[in-house]
């Protein structure tokens, strides 16, 4: 959106910036993040690339969620579509609990 479309609109440029970014999938935001990842290896090979964005991805959602549903366990479980005693074991693998 142009700078001019976003003085004529009636909504403040910080709520415009984020409607943006949400067009953007998740995906797309992992993707460019793994593309800066092997560009800085410079050639290097990587291993437990899998593991590594599991657990970030996991980890950034968890603590998101915890925040989202301030802290209320079992809202969160239900927010993310799990059991609650499995959500308790991730909090507890990324210290979270």
């Amino acid at each position: 959106m142009s700078a001019v479309a976003s003085l004529q609109s009636s909504q403040p440029v910080s709520q415009l910036a984020t409607r943006e970014r949400r067009k953007q999938p998740l995906r797309a935001s992992v993707q460019s993040a793994l593309e800066l990842f092997f560009r800085d290896l410079d050639g290097h090979d990587a291993e437990g690339v899998y593991e590594m964005v599991i657990g970030q991805v996991e980890q950034a959602m968890l603590e998101s969620i915890m925040q989202h549903t301030r802290s209320n366990q079992t809202r969160a479980a239900e927010v993310l579509g799990i059991n609650r005693s499995t959500l308790r074991k991730k909090l507890k693998q990324y210290g979270l609990l």
